[in-house]
């Protein structure tokens, strides 16, 4: 909901949301039921979370890549990245990919000093940032 809410339109609950982000809050395992779900962990709390999807043309793509705030600066979003690249490589990927919103710039700076290179993009989503880095 706070993507929404960034966009300019705040919406108060889960049914209010794009039909996409509504699917896979209401049946996550259809839509990323191939993919592969890391959890982070902090004294038995899931407390940040990103997708793998498996490779398509030997391309994996990293989404939905949360940490809670109370465990943000420590790190733990790089790890979730590198941990992601590296499931990709054991699927069978060479290439790791993601999107993000333009005035995320903070992510944006994360994923570059990752290794990955801002790339034209694959989605026409106005304001959405695409980047790849080999894996």
């Amino acid at each position: 909901m706070r993507t929404e809410a960034e966009k300019g339109l705040a919406v108060a609950d889960v049914s209010e949301l794009p039909e996409n982000y509504r699917a896979e809050v209401d049946d996550p395992h259809a839509v990323f039921g191939d993919g592969t779900v890391l959890l982070a962990w902090k004294d038995g709390t899931p407390v940040g979370c990103l997708v793998v999807t498996p490779p398509e043309h030997h391309h994996s793509e990293l989404k939905r890549l949360w940490v809670f705030p109370v465990a943000r600066g420590v790190g733990l979003a790089s790890e979730l990245v590198e941990c992601g690249i590296t499931e990709a490589s054991r699927l069978g990927a060479s290439v790791v990919r993601l999107s993000v919103w333009s005035w995320r710039t903070s992510a944006i700076k994360l994923y570059e000093r990752l290794g990955f290179k801002i790339v034209p993009t694959w989605d026409d989503r106005p304001d959405l940032v695409c980047l790849e880095r080999p894996v």
